[in-house]
């Protein structure tokens, strides 16, 4: 039982680092799993209606402090937790295009590659790079390309690392506290989480989708 209480915090914060920076899990959760995990951060109510700690008890008891009960401790702890895990999988996520980035410059132009394309990203990056890289986190999709596109084009070390720590942090406080705070006023939020997993991924990617719709309208507007 230990074993797989443990488990569950280690794998949310998995989640999140790796959904950073690994290409084929974008479809991972989250802003929803963030929502969740402030659900889930001081109690957990299961459905047969007891009560056992929170996700951060977890952690706490890993490391021998499993007798301090706090809910703000708790809440701070798992913030701490997930936005640690976000800015590392970034980082690595802007190694990764920093690396490959050279070898692009060098490619030809293909059907699926244009070497006009990457200088239009690295002039966006130049102008708007920190506001794209904060407001990315808040945006599904474009927050796992956001760091592999900035170090494809070489944005600054120094300047990333700013901007990835300001929008992390913004982030995991939002969508925890979020979270946390909504469960404290509407303690039944917890058995209506498939609902609430639906709301946060429509009210994600609707925005997205409206976009893409009007970018294709417009094409189509100035093809005819």
């Amino acid at each position: 039982m230990v074993y797989s209480k443990r488990r569950t915090l280690v794998i949310a914060v998995c989640c999140i680092c790796r959904n950073r920076f690994v290409c084929r899990f974008l479809f991972l959760p989250g802003d929803s799993l963030l929502f969740v995990g402030g659900i889930y951060a001081h109690e957990i109510t299961k459905p047969d209606l007891t009560v056992v700690p929170g996700l951060s008890y977890q952690f706490l008891e890993m490391i021998g402090l499993g007798a301090i009960r706090n809910q703000w401790l708790d809440l701070i702890i798992l913030i701490l937790l997930i936005t640690v895990a976000g800015i590392a999988g970034n980082m690595v996520g802007y190694w990764f295009g920093k690396k490959s980035g050279p070898a692009l410059y060098r490619r030809k132009d293909s059907f699926f590659f244009k070497q006009k394309y990457l200088h239009q990203a690295k002039d966006f990056y130049d102008k708007n790079g920190g506001f794209a890289i904060i407001v990315a986190r808040f945006v599904p999709f474009l927050r796992t390309f956001a760091p592999i596109v900035a170090g494809i084009v070489q944005m600054d070390r120094k300047k990333y690392f700013f901007f990835n720590v300001v929008g992390c942090i913004a982030w995991v406080v939002t969508m925890v506290s979020a979270g946390f705070f909504l469960n404290k006023i509407f303690p039944g939020l917890q058995h209506r989480l498939e609902l609430i997993v639906l709301v946060i991924v429509l009210v994600s990617t609707l925005p997205i989708i409206f976009k893409v719709l009007k970018s294709k309208r417009e094409k189509n507007a100035h093809g005819a």
